[in-house]
């Protein structure tokens, strides 16, 4: 069987859930976080390696909650996002506190990751149908089209909005054929009375069609990737207008970055999944109610594992 492994992001900071580690919370029917529920998708779908980015303070709490479980069912290993590594010749402002995004985040997985693999944030509940399509994606060794071939669960905007708030998605373009033509990282995006838009800083709402393709960073990738990532965070951090404190370095960015040079392909891989996650930490009720559902109805067994 090929290898191929899910890279989950959990290193992140979570400045609008509230106390706690949001990737630990405990929100299934017996305590389960909600990349557990990922993982049970992600091998039952065929993946067979599990790669957990996380900051080296988490380690040992992480383990306990999550990493000793999955360990004695497949292949687990560890990269370490830290703010303070970086290229030779820049340093971090002792100022910075938030991660440097989820390009440096799957950047950490070099020299872990060297098999065709899926990222996914650890926060995010995706469904069923995406794992699937993905995983053959990356075994079926298509044809390849450009220098680099990809591909991306196409999520509905309208399914992938929060009651409590702005999200952030990836707002795609996609061609006749199912490709990827850019994608614009979009802040602020909301429930409307006829869909979705965007909260503007004025208070008014710029509309956008509830049913336009998103990116919830789930992400088909190949190894050489990685080398990539490394090459273009050296470009991200020497840019004189780089806001040294708050500028991230992102996924979408990048790739989208690759796909109008034309040295990339995406592949849309559409999902009509329903999207969950705690963004916010009122978001965490509607979660557990939604677990207990997919338990109720069969869709997971009693126990996961």
């Amino acid at each position: 069987m090929k290898k191929t492994s899910l890279v989950i992001m959990a290193a992140g900071i979570g400045s609008r859930f509230g106390g706690g580690i949001k990737q630990l919370e405990p929100l299934g029917p017996n305590g389960e976080v909600i990349m557990e529920y990922s993982i049970h998708d992600a091998l039952e779908a065929g993946f067979n390696k599990v790669v957990f980015i996380i900051r080296k303070e988490m380690e040992d709490y992480f383990k306990e909650v999550v990493g000793n479980k999955i360990s004695g069912i497949c292949e687990v290993a560890y990269a370490y996002q830290n703010i303070d590594d970086l290229p030779q010749g820049f340093v971090n402002p002792p100022e910075r506190k938030k991660p440097w995004g989820t390009g440096h985040a799957v950047l950490s997985c070099k020299g872990i990751v060297n098999e065709p693999f899926l990222v996914i944030n650890a926060d995010d509940y995706y469904g069923k149908e995406a794992f699937k399509s993905i995983h053959e994606f990356l075994v079926n060794d298509a044809q390849p089209i450009k220098d680099y071939n990809f591909c991306m669960a196409g999520f509905i905007l309208k399914n992938t909005l929060s009651d409590n708030g702005g999200v952030t998605r990836g707002v795609c373009n996609v061609n006749e054929n199912g490709y990827l033509t850019n994608v614009v990282e979009t802040g602020n995006l909301v429930k409307t009375a006829t869909g979705a838009g965007v909260a503007n800083e004025d208070g008014t709402i710029s509309e956008l069609d509830e049913n336009c393709y998103v990116s919830m960073n789930m992400w088909g990738l190949t190894p050489d990737f990685i080398d990539i990532l490394e090459g273009g965070f050296v470009e991200f951090l020497s840019n004189p207008n780089l806001n040294q404190l708050k500028g991230e370095y992102l996924l979408p960015s990048v790739i989208g970055s690759l796909v109008t040079s034309g040295k990339a392909s995406v592949k849309i891989l559409e999902t009509n999944d329903k999207w969950f996650g705690v963004t916010y930490g009122e978001d965490k009720y509607a979660v557990k109610d939604a677990f207990l559902k997919l338990h109720a109805d069969g869709v997971y067994p009693k126990t996961l594992y």
